[in-house]
């Protein structure tokens, strides 16, 4: 177990995906502005693991999925920097045969944790409820191979490697998201504890950002850190996973991010995923 915080410090947490460890390599290694606040040592962890520790309030930033930002609306507010927002980068519901989507109902589905923007992008787009199986994300493409489930929806670098296993693309659930909506698929961001205060949460919020702006400037600095951490070591799926994560909305979400993510929050609250109450409060840094 991680040490998560350390006296009159704040603490961090993001995933080792090289989307997050690119975004976030000056600011853990004190080069991202001179007000950087005091963090601890970060914890990298799997994204629902970073959920479930959103869910019981045990970091003071966190990177998160969107899914589970609805749940802890009361503790935390999104930053608007550091998102993980876009086109053609949605997650993708996969198989080890051609299925149709009359099958799926059939069909046990595995999915990369209960919190993730995965899950429930998959209950919207099935009208219908599916017999799902929670596994850590990459876990699901050697289970679908080896028939321990019948389709999975896929995260992070396996969108780049699935082919490779010979499964099948049933749906990519990104671009049903952006056909059915116009949006943008949201799926993750930064979020900070709302006890922190509004000064030092903006605080936060500008040096990541000006983390963010410095890994755009100077790519090749973050590699050995990414490296480090990452799931798939070829340089190309590395490359094209931050090129895929990281864009315009990882600086600064704006108005069309951040309606896009209202509108993720407000159809997950029409299925039932939320308590009725969770959006009372300001939802991004912006609006403290």
């Amino acid at each position: 177990m991680p040490i998560l915080s350390e006296k009159n410090k704040l603490s961090l947490g993001f995933s080792p995906c090289p989307n997050d460890t690119f975004i976030f390599h000056d600011l853990v290694h004190g080069q991202a502005c001179a007000e950087l606040p005091n963090f601890a040592e970060a914890a990298l962890a799997d994204v629902e693991t970073l959920n479930e520790w959103a869910l019981a309030g045990r970091l003071d930033v966190t990177k998160l999925s969107f899914h589970a930002l609805g749940h802890v609306l009361d503790q935390y507010v999104l930053l608007m920097a550091g998102s993980a927002l876009g086109r053609g980068c949605g997650p993708l519901l996969v198989s080890r045969e051609d299925f149709s989507p009359a099958a799926l109902p059939r069909l046990t589905i595995a999915i990369p944790g209960g919190y993730t923007t995965a899950a429930l992008l998959l209950r919207m787009y099935s009208p219908v409820a599916l017999t799902t199986k929670v596994m850590r994300f990459d876990e699901i493409m050697p289970a679908i191979v080896a028939g321990e489930v019948d389709a999975g929806v896929i995260i992070h670098e396996s969108r780049f490697t699935f082919q490779a296993h010979g499964l099948w693309l049933l749906q990519d659930l990104g671009v049903w998201w952006e056909q059915e909506t116009g949006f943008p698929i949201p799926l993750g961001g930064i979020a900070a504890k709302r006890s922190l205060g509004k000064e030092k949460i903006l605080a936060i919020d500008r040096c990541l950002r000006a983390s963010v702006s410095s890994a755009f400037a100077n790519p090749e600095a973050s590699m050995p850190y990414i490296r480090k951490h990452a799931q798939e070591l070829d340089d190309k799926v590395i490359k094209d996973h931050i090129g895929l994560y990281v864009n315009p909305f990882s600086l600064d979400l704006g108005e069309e991010g951040v309606a896009a993510v209202r509108e993720f929050l407000e159809r997950g609250r029409q299925l039932g995923a939320f308590p009725r109450d969770s959006f009372t409060r300001p939802l991004t840094s912006k609006e403290l």
